[in-house]
């Protein structure tokens, strides 16, 4: 198993939140999915598991699922 380019994800704003994040980046089909990624500890954000739905994300953050990394980006 082979180690997954980063793909960028550019946001409107300064700041996304970790569960639309998922939905943006199609790591989760919806809301419930990524509640229970984050709640089952499936979700790393800068290389560390994190279980806060609600975590501020900004440019430059990445996030891990299921071994697809995204980065964030600015508009």
């Amino acid at each position: 198993m082979g180690i997954k380019d980063t793909v960028d994800i550019a946001i409107r704003d300064d700041m996304i939140r970790l569960g639309q994040l998922l939905k943006l980046a199609n790591l989760a089909e919806d809301g419930v999915e990524a509640a229970e990624l984050i709640k089952n500890g499936l979700v790393m954000v800068n290389g560390e598991i994190d279980e806060r739905r609600g975590r501020q994300l900004r440019a430059g953050d990445t996030v891990t699922v299921n071994g697809e990394t995204v980065r964030i980006t600015a508009p």
